[in-house]
C-alpha cells in the first residue's frame, strides 16, 4: 500500500525523532535542569549546549530561509497577529510548571521512554489540557487572555513577527540583509557563548546534545518545507514542539481510525520510541513512580501549568526556546524570556522553602530576592 504524502513526511519526522529521543535520553537534555545546574550549582555547562543548540538551529534555519527553500512566514512564529500578554503570562505558567514536574514537555517524553510512571502522569495531564485550551472548555480564558492584548503587525505594514521584518521597516535594509546581520550576530554568538566552556567542546556528549539536537530541529524545517512541499497535495510548514502535539497524539491514538497522523504527532511518538529503545539496549529501562501523593499532586500542577502556559505561549522551550528562536520571531523572545524567569522564581522558592519559611512566606522573600531587596522580617 502506497504511502500518502503526509504520511511519508510523518515517517520521516518519526525517524528523525527517534534519533532526537535517543540523544535527548543519552546526554540528559534539558532545559529545566539546564536552569537548575546554573541557579543552584553555578554551572553553566548544560546551559551553555542549549545555547548551542539554539543557535545552530538558528544559523541552518536562516540558510534555509535565505535560500528560498522555506517560507517562514508559513510557519506560526511569524503571523502578525502578536499576543503579547499571552506570550509572557503562559512563559512565566510554563516555567513554573516545568519545574514543579520536573522537567518540560519534551524530558517528559524522553523520561516516559525510560520507564519514569510520573511522566506518564504529567504528558496525559499536560496533553489533555492543552487540548482544552486549543480546542475545549480553556479556551475560554485563553481567549480571554488574548484578544484584548492582540496587536495587529499588519495594521503597521508589516508581513510578519519576524525579527528580520521588523527592523527592515525601521532601518531601510532588505529583509534578507536584516537576516544575515541577525544570523551572524545571534547566532554566532549563542554558537561563541557555548564554546567558552571547555567541557562543552571537550565532552563527547555536550557536543552530540548541541549539534545533533541543533541539527535534528533544523532538519524538522527542511523536512516540512522542503521534501514536504506539494503544489497538489500542501502541508504546514513546521518544526519541533511538544505541547499542542502532544494533546494532538492522545486525541490520535483515541480516534486512529478516523484519524490522519502530522508531523507534530510523528515527533511525539519518535521521540517516545527513540529514548525507548535507548535505555533498553543501554539497560537505562527503570520503573519509576511517585514518592508520595505529595508528589503525585506537584506534577499534576506542573502540567496543568504547562499545558495551558504552554498553549498561550505558542510553545515550549524546544517549540519557541529552539524552534522559534530559529526564525527570529519576536514572539520567540517573550515567550523564552518568561519561561526562564519562571523556571528561575520557582527555584529560588522550592530553595527557600527549604528553610520551613512556609509557601507563601517563600514567594515574598523569592520575589523581593528577585528584585534585589531584603525581607523585612529577616
Amino acid at each position: 500500500m502506497e504511502l500518502e504524502h503526509i504520511q511519508k513526511i510523518a515517517l520521516i519526522g518519526f525517524f528523525g525523532a527517534t534519533i532526537f529521543g535517543a540523544i535527548a535520553s543519552r546526554t540528559q537534555f534539558c532545559t529545566m535542569g539546564a536552569i537548575s545546574d546554573w541557579i543552584n550549582m553555578g554551572s553553566l555547562t548544560r546551559f551553555r549546549v542549549w545555547f548551542l543548540a539554539m543557535g545552530l538551529a538558528l544559523v541552518v534555519t536562516q540558510i534555509l530561509y535565505l535560500t528560498g527553500s522555506i517560507d517562514l512566514g508559513e510557519s506560526i512564529y511569524h503571523t502578525t497577529s502578536f499576543t503579547w500578554l499571552g506570550y509572557i503570562f503562559g512563559g512565566l505558567l510554563f516555567g513554573i510548571g516545568m519545574t514543579i514536574a520536573s522537567g518540560c514537555g519534551q524530558r517528559t517524553v524522553v523520561r516516559l521512554g525510560g520507564g519514569n510512571l510520573k511522566s506518564l502522569i504529567v504528558l496525559l495531564v499536560m496533553g489533555l489540557t492543552a487540548y482544552m485550551t486549543l480546542r475545549g472548555i480553556l479556551s475560554i480564558p485563553r481567549l480571554f487572555i488574548n484578544d484584548p492584548t492582540t496587536w495587529q503587525f499588519s495594521d503597521a505594514g508589516l508581513a510578519s513577527q519576524g525579527l528580520h521584518d521588523i527592523l527592515s521597516r525601521f532601518t531601510g535594509l532588505s529583509p534578507s540583509n536584516i537576516a544575515v546581520i541577525l544570523t551572524v550576530i545571534i547566532g554566532g554568538a549563542a554558537v561563541v557563548f557555548a564554546f567558552l566552556d571547555r567541557q562543552v567542546w571537550s565532552r563527547f556528549d555536550n557536543l552530540l546534545a548541541g549539534i545533533g539536537i541543533g541539527l535534528l530541529i533544523a532538519g524538522a524545517w527542511y523536512t516540512t518545507g522542503v521534501i514536504g512541499y506539494d503544489d497538489f497535495d500542501p502541508i504546514q510548514l513546521e518544526g519541533v514542539s511538544f505541547i499542542s502535539p502532544v494533546g494532538n497524539t492522545i486525541s490520535y491514538l483515541m480516534t486512529f481510525t478516523g484519524a490522519t497522523i502530522n508531523f507534530g504527532i510523528a515527533i511525539v511518538l519518535g521521540t517516545l520510541f527513540g529514548s525507548f529503545i535507548y535505555s533498553l539496549i543501554t539497560g537505562n529501562f527503570r520503573i519509576e513512580s511517585f514518592s508520595d501523593t505529595s508528589d503525585l499532586v506537584n506534577h499534576i500542577i506542573g502540567a496543568i501549568l504547562m499545558g495551558f502556559g504552554g498553549v498561550l505561549a505558542l510553545g515550549c522551550t524546544i517549540g519557541q526556546g529552539i524552534t522559534g528562536m530559529s526564525t527570529l520571531a519576536l514572539s520567540s523572545i517573550f515567550s523564552l524570556g518568561s519561561i526562564i524567569l519562571g523556571c528561575i522564581f520557582t527555584l529560588k522558592v522550592q530553595y527557600n522553602l527549604l528553610d520551613d519559611l512556609g509557601f507563601w512566606k517563600a514567594v515574598k522573600v523569592t520575589s523581593l530576592e528577585m528584585l534585589g531587596r531584603k525581607s523585612s522580617d529577616e
